[in-house]
């Protein structure tokens, strides 16, 4: 295993799962025009590129959330998001979606901290343009596994303008010091934690859990019980670390799943992930 499998969870069918509902409508709709604009660069690397999409009607309100995709901090690419990217565009109509890459880490180039400047490029870029794309200045971030840590450690540490209103992690690291992972007999797994470096204080400062503060944006959480990649501790650790700093959060571990899931824990995910955008986003 060279690094985390990308996220497993299947969103085929999740049109079904509309609600008939409204979004929020944003003020003051410009009667604009759906957009979508491909690959567009943030920095000189070829990895630096985003996609957005622009919902009709948009206004100088409209949310904006931003997925991040997994793969170990060392592999993946944002078309394995394009199944969430559909489906918030499918149920949340009047929230623009930003789908990002990122520079991928190898022997030269550690995870930390080229990946947080990387979102904080596509974050800049975004405030440059927004009278172009007719966004607001609030965002939303949605990660799964390594993109659920990064979307979480930016949210919680390097946010300094406080844009961000929430953040979800499906399956995304919460503490990379955790013993778990330092005393894991499987050296593939270490190693993928070792990227960030063996310094114990380093990677507790990399990691989420200890990044956490009171002021830290509304945080939704899901993991699975049975997942080889994620200890239980993850996701249980932060859910008590976020309540003992009074901060809104949302923790669901699904005793059968994995690094992903199907059928009814799909489902669950869905409605549970939709009604908190709606009210936090």
């Amino acid at each position: 295993m060279k690094h985390l499998k990308p996220f497993l969870i299947l969103w085929l069918g999740l049109g079904l799962l509309v609600s008939c509902s409204d979004t929020n409508e944003s003020p003051a709709p410009q009667n604009l025009e759906y957009r979508e604009l491909l690959d567009v660069s943030y920095g000189a690397n070829s990895e630096q590129v985003f996609d957005i999409y622009l919902p009709e009607n948009r206004s100088t309100n409209t949310k904006v959330m931003i997925l991040v995709h997994g793969g170990g901090w060392n592999a993946g690419d944002k078309s394995q998001m394009n199944d969430f990217k559909n489906y918030i565009r499918q149920v949340l109509p009047d929230v623009a979606v930003v789908n990002m890459n990122y520079r991928l880490a190898d022997a030269s180039n550690p995870p930390h901290p080229m990946q947080m400047n990387d979102i904080t490029l596509v974050v800049d870029a975004l405030e440059v343009n927004r009278d172009e794309y007719v966004i607001g200045s609030d965002i939303g971030f949605m990660g799964t596994s390594a993109g659920g840590h990064l979307s979480l450690l930016w949210s919680y540490a390097y946010d300094t303008s406080k844009k961000v209103t929430m953040v979800c992690s499906l399956v995304g690291p919460t503490n990379l010091a955790d013993e778990a992972y330092i005393n894991s007999e499987n050296q593939a797994l270490r190693d993928l934690i070792f990227q960030f470096g063996n310094d114990i204080e380093f990677l507790r400062e990399v990691s989420p859990l200890f990044k956490a503060n009171t002021t830290s944006p509304p945080t939704i959480l899901f993991y699975g019980a049975q997942d080889p990649l994620i200890p239980n501790s993850q996701g249980i650790d932060l859910h008590a670390r976020l309540n003992e700093l009074n901060v809104i959060n949302e923790f669901t571990l699904y005793p059968d799943g994995g690094h992903g899931w199907v059928g009814e824990d799909l489902f669950d995910t869905s409605v549970k992930l939709k009604a908190f955008i709606e009210e936090h986003l």
